[in-house]
């Protein structure tokens, strides 16, 4: 049966909510679009104080943002899915603001955001800037892990620094960017709010989704700053709304955070007259639109000889993966590739399934998640389904020995977009040769190019055939998001790495996006992230679902993210090595 390539992932949040009033949003346009020529005017300094302030305000209103966001999605606050929560939301937006906030100080002191480096020279004709550990304290707490940006082939490293924060070279003419936000991650539009404002120079108006439009009254409070100015304005609806702001004429341009097919329906409208207009390249909308859809992720097992201790890692690494949000993440794994002479490939699945089965089961809290778990089920009655799913619960579920030869695979042309992962085998000679088959499986067969991750064990890296076939694929892995014995979602919640899919895409085959996000360091041409970490970090990572004291870290981590302090290290290291 074939498939349409990444048809999964839902369009909108819920319905349509009604007749609305125009004049209310036409207000809130106008008011923004009046301060667009005095916000291209406001300091790098004074945008550092704004951000100081937007910090502020958020942990003020952190607990009860985090405890509205637990509640929707029925998780414990105090527990480790709780600490879950607070880390993609509240926790990934104070650091992307502190990264900003650091960068506009350095713009105003040296003209451009200052890298830790150093600098690399890759395949390719590529540089590639180490952006992290960019302080004392990220060698601290992030040990053994470091991220790169990627620059576009061609460019040297002196363009690198020349062309930093292009927005701040050659103010852009003053401009209101739309910003559509998506309704599962409760950070993803404010986010993208200061991506627009600080990066791009933007005034924005944020839509919340429908789905997660219980937050807008925290993140009225948490960016507070931006709206007393008029620099922002927060409007809610569904996507008649949507509809009628996309084609405003106060609106520059649009970001989105969605599927292809919600791109597909703002450009080039609905049903049959909005793919007529899609072959013919006829959009309905012209002005510039940025977006950042969805993803088959893989994660590429590379076979070695694992202990039983890495093992049992690796199966709480890749478990997280899928447990984080209940699966309602583009960057969730889609497909486990691994080899098929792998000596440990059942053990790893058993351990994998064996670690669902510790995990409670996570409400299906976003629209239409279990008709979309019914058509894979539909399509693979043999799927493993682990743990008791009561009520609006799914389980946690594995499609096994899905066949790589049949590129037409559900599996590997649609985002799942809930609680739902697969493994695939591939035949090779050798280790190093199915590193090489991988990319090409991954490159050419499954469907997207938003982010990936490759597992490898220490031993496995240091062997000079199969390491530099490693080091080969990440070159070549067409990705805006690489993550090395590290989850990719990694690279989102730094923020001084990029976070979009990998430049080229068309309007009429967009599949993961064009542009990016993050970017704090806000270089000009980047073309991809890699993030690297310990094959196996003792203590375990606080995001894993695994550890019992996320919550309790997580807490410590973000008040040290919003504050850093030496007075701060001790007793956040002391709770992160708690057992």
């Amino acid at each position: 049966m074939t498939y349409v390539r990444g048809a999964a992932a839902p369009t909108s949040g819920n319905q349509d909510r009604g007749p609305f009033e125009t004049s209310v949003l036409d207000a809130a346009l106008e008011r923004v679009a009046a301060t667009s020529s005095e916000w291209v005017a406001v300091t790098p300094r004074d945008r550092a104080r704004l951000l100081e302030r937007i910090i502020a305000d958020t942990m003020s209103v952190a607990e009860e943002w985090n405890d509205a966001a637990c509640a929707a999605k029925g998780l414990n606050p105090l527990g480790p899915d709780g600490g879950e929560e607070l880390f993609s939301g509240v926790g990934t937006f104070v650091r992307m603001a502190q990264a900003l906030r650091q960068s506009m100080l350095d713009l105003s002191a040296t003209g451009r955001p200052r890298y830790p480096g150093p600098v690399h020279h890759r395949p390719g004709g590529r540089v590639a800037v180490q952006v992290m550990p960019a302080s004392v304290f990220e060698r601290i707490l992030y040990a053994g892990v470091s991220a790169e940006v990627w620059m576009e082939p061609g460019v040297s490293e002196n363009e690198v620094r020349a062309t930093q924060a292009p927005a701040y070279r050659e103010p852009p003419a003053a401009g209101v960017a739309l910003v559509l936000g998506a309704g599962n991650v409760a950070s993803l539009g404010p986010r993208d709010v200061l991506s627009k404002l600080f990066a791009d120079n933007r005034v924005v108006v944020l839509k919340a989704n429908p789905v997660n439009d219980y937050l807008v009254p925290y993140w009225q409070r948490a960016m507070a700053a931006l709206i007393e100015r008029g620099y922002l304005a927060i409007v809610s609806g569904g996507a008649e709304i949507g509809a009628y702001l996309t084609g405003h004429d106060l609106v520059d341009e649009i970001h989105v955070t969605g599927s292809d097919k919600t791109h597909d329906a703002i450009v080039f409208g609905a049903g049959e007259e909005g793919e007529r207009r899609k072959w013919a390249r006829d959009p309905l909308i012209t002005k510039p639109v940025t977006c950042e859809l969805g993803n088959v992720s893989p994660v590429v097992i590379v076979p070695g000889e694992w202990s039983e201790a890495e093992i049992a890692y690796q199966a709480a690494h890749v478990a997280t993966m899928l447990v984080n949000n209940a699966g309602f993440n583009c960057l969730s794994p889609r497909v486990l590739i691994t080899h098929d002479g792998w000596a440990q490939r059942e053990a790893f699945l058993a351990a994998l399934e064996a670690t669902f089965a510790a995990i409670p089961t996570r409400r299906a809290y976003y629209p239409e998640a279990r008709a979309r778990w019914d058509s894979f089920i539909a399509a693979y009655p043999d799927a493993r389904q682990i743990g008791d799913a009561p009520g609006e619960n799914l389980p946690w579920t594995l499609v096994r020995d899905v066949d790589a030869s049949d590129t037409t695979h559900m599996c590997l042309n649609v985002e799942a977009f809930c609680a739902l992962t697969s493994e695939t085998a591939l035949a090779a000679d050798s280790p190093a040769q199915f590193v090489e088959r991988a990319v090409d499986f991954c490159n050419d067969v499954v469907w997207g190019t938003l982010s990936m991750t490759i597992l490898a064990d220490p031993r496995t890296m240091a062997d000079p055939v199969t390491g530099a076939a490693i080091e080969r694929a990440i070159a070549d892995l067409r990705y805006g998001s690489i993550g090395v014995n590290l989850w990719h979602a990694m690279s989102f919640a730094f923020s001084t790495t990029t976070w979009g899919a990998y430049p080229g895409h068309d309007i009429t085959d967009i599949q993961s996006g064009v542009g990016i996000v993050g970017n704090a360091f806000l270089f000009a041409r980047p073309q991809k992230s890699v993030v690297r970490g310990p094959f196996v970090s003792r203590p375990a990572p606080p995001w894993f679902a695994t550890n019992p004291y996320g919550a309790t870290v997580m807490r410590k981590l973000l008040a040290f993210e919003a504050r850093p302090s030496w007075l701060r290290l001790p007793g956040l290291l002391a709770a992160a090595v708690r057992r």
